[in-house]
């Protein structure tokens, strides 16, 4: 395969003629009407009719007139999108992140690019307007207090080792040479590298990268391991090295197409208010102390477009760019780093922001192996996973029905369910922080065996031959489509005798008096 896109106006290109993308050249106000517009498609309309959108006229309440456009849904809007912005096929998007997470391939260096054909440096960057000269949208109008950076790749090197991290971390606009940082949880891997550099004594060097080939912002949202280069996913999600570039004013690379470059240095002994934030939990985010990045460059193409993620209340971009690029990324930890053969798949819910509820599907899993694989899950990032669910494959993980049914009649709660403390909450309102306090694991997680730990009996639903002739039947009939929901057919669970399927046999065919006759006579 061969990724189509060397740019992010290519790739927006491409979604258009796919059909993927609604471009909008009506004026409209980046801080009143822009976002809700984009909602409207989250809250009515079906997952695999949602499409990204780019606004070539914007405006903002102060009546100015940006230079630009902004382009937002545009990496998971639906799974067609997602697919688009991977270059693959639907039904190869978990072939393309397992080849990207077994063969990185680290980027390439390269003299310049368009990311350099306007430098502002010094002064420029405040009389320009800074990051504010760029048409940023308010997510929630109405309760966020500020414009903030949705889709930023925050670019950043180990302090100790050189090893680089590309992370999407939130970022309030609040100068034109500050952009706040929220992180969420001390274990995000910017977090780490900014106790690094104060324990060093030193400034943390970063660069905020806008708008880029999309196999940078998947790379950058997934959770991929604390030392691993989001650049060399990247690569392999690509096929081949990203061309990066050198920054004018800090020792760090960025990619040399992507549209808006922020560079500057981080502070890691100074804290500021910042927020709050409409959130991915479906609920606005807390103020917060946070760090706060002060710009020493900025470089952009020429009439720049923003890139924005829409998050906040799930369904959302964010959350299904989650659900794909988690679900794989936890499959390949437990069958290949934890051992557990016998884990089909992950599941991640997206009105759980892909963080607090997810299930694990296990095939005839070996005495213990479910414990095994609820607590490596539970262990693999301390703010994820407030309820944990392992189940078996003959259950559905995406019907939450099926989910259910697992849990009413294959779990009894004294046995099957255990409580872990020492979780990190994660913008959880259930439990707040007060600001200025530090984090603390005073969270708690929920892990369920959901697995047949004995013989069932048979599910009750006519057997397979019989299900396959209604289905003709119905067919025949003309009675329109249906969607079917999987168990479609009964099976055997282990607890059926012989003696069962002879009277099975014979009740259709007719001859299910002799079963009683024998019964009458036991």
């Amino acid at each position: 395969m061969t990724y189509p896109y060397e740019d992010f106006r290519g790739y927006l290109n491409s979604l258009e003629e796919s059909g993927l993308l609604v471009r909008v050249a009506a004026p409209v106000d980046k801080d009143t009407e822009l976002v809700p517009l984009v909602r409207l498609q989250f809250r009515g309309l079906p997952e695999d009719r949602r499409r990204a959108f780019l606004f070539e006229n914007v405006t903002d309440s102060r009546g100015r007139q940006f230079d630009g456009g902004v382009a937002i849904a545009t990496f998971a809007a639906s799974r067609r999108v997602y697919a688009h912005a991977l270059g693959a096929d639907l039904d190869r998007l978990g072939e393309v992140w397992q080849r990207a997470l077994s063969e990185p391939i680290e980027p390439e260096i390269v003299e310049t690019g368009p990311c350099k054909e306007r430098i502002l440096l010094g002064d420029e960057i405040v009389s320009s307007g800074g990051v504010d000269a760029f048409p940023h949208p308010i997510s929630t109008p109405g309760f966020d207090n500020a414009p903030f950076l949705t889709s930023p790749y925050w670019v950043t090197k180990d302090p100790e080792t050189g090893e680089y991290n590309v992370g999407t971390y939130r970022g309030m606009i609040k100068g034109p040479g500050l952009v706040g940082l929220q992180m969420d949880t001390p274990s995000q891997h910017i977090a780490i590298h900014l106790r690094k550099a104060r324990k060093l004594g030193k400034p943390l060097e970063v660069a905020v990268v806008l708008g880029a080939v999309p196999a940078v912002g998947l790379a950058s949202v997934q959770k991929v391991p604390f030392g691993v280069s989001e650049y060399a996913v990247a690569g392999g999600l690509m096929g081949r090295p990203l061309e990066v570039v050198r920054c004018e004013t800090v020792d760090l690379e960025v990619p040399a197409t992507a549209e808006i470059i922020l560079e500057g240095r981080i502070d890691p002994t100074h804290l500021e208010p910042e927020g709050p934030f409409g959130e991915a939990s479906g609920y606005m985010g807390p103020r917060t102390l946070s760090p706060v990045l002060e710009l020493t460059a900025i470089t952009h193409r020429e009439r720049p477009v923003v890139q924005a993620f829409i998050s906040e209340f799930p369904p959302s971009e964010s959350t299904l760019m989650r659900k794909i690029g988690f679900e794989n990324v936890y499959r390949r930890f437990l069958q290949q780093s934890c051992n557990i053969s016998s884990v089909v798949d992950v599941t991640f819910y997206e009105m759980a922001t892909c963080n607090m509820f997810f299930v694990i599907r296990m095939k005839d899993p070996s005495p213990g192996q479910a414990w095994q694989a609820l607590y490596a899950a539970s262990g693999y990032e301390p703010s994820m996973g407030k309820y944990i669910v392992a189940v078996d494959d003959d259950v559905d993980p995406s019907d939450l029905g099926s989910v259910v049914w697992a849990l009413s009649f294959r779990t009894q709660p004294a046995q099957d369910v255990k409580v872990l403390g020492d979780k990190l909450p994660r913008l959880d309102p259930s439990m707040p922080l007060p600001l200025g306090a530090d984090p603390v694991a005073s969270g708690s997680a929920m892990l369920i065996d959901a697995t047949r730990s004995h013989p069932f009996p048979p599910t009750s639903l006519p057997a397979e031959p019989y299900m396959d002739a209604a289905l003709r039947r119905w067919n025949d009939l003309g009675l329109g489509p249906l969607d079917l929901a999987a168990p479609v057919h009964g099976y055997e669970l282990g607890d059926w005798t012989e003696e069962n399927r002879e009277e099975a046999a014979l009740a259709v065919l007719g001859r299910y008096l002799e079963t009683g006759a024998k019964l009458h006579g036991a």
